[in-house]
């Protein structure tokens, strides 16, 4: 159960950078995105906190914050047309793997 908490945080860790990104325009601050950011940052910290229950704090926290990372970078070249380059791609590739390899090599 700690490794479902752990990912639904590093779901909610990806809430907050795009409540950043969508905070500010042209016209200034958008209270709506930024307080989504808040909270996200905040629910994301509770199920860290949970998972480090079972979960050791070192391998939580990479893992934690890998998938936010990841769903991160798949977001923002998705949403807002960032680039998609072999590079790019094999550097979060390398993320993944070692996300895979901590929870492969947990004990």
């Amino acid at each position: 159960m700690a490794w479902l908490y752990l990912i639904i945080g590093g779901l909610f860790e990806m809430g907050w950078p795009l409540g950043l990104k969508l905070g500010w325009n042209e016209q200034g601050i958008r209270p709506m995105p930024l307080a989504l950011a808040i909270i996200s940052m905040a629910l994301s910290g509770l199920f860290l906190l949970i998972a480090q229950r079972t979960i050791p704090m070192g391998s939580a926290y990479a893992v934690w914050t890998g998938i936010g990372t990841i769903g991160t970078f798949v977001l923002g070249i998705i949403a807002f047309s960032e680039p998609a380059t072999a590079a790019r791609m094999a550097s979060v590739g390398l993320i993944a793997a070692g996300i895979i390899g901590l929870k492969a090599f947990e004990h």
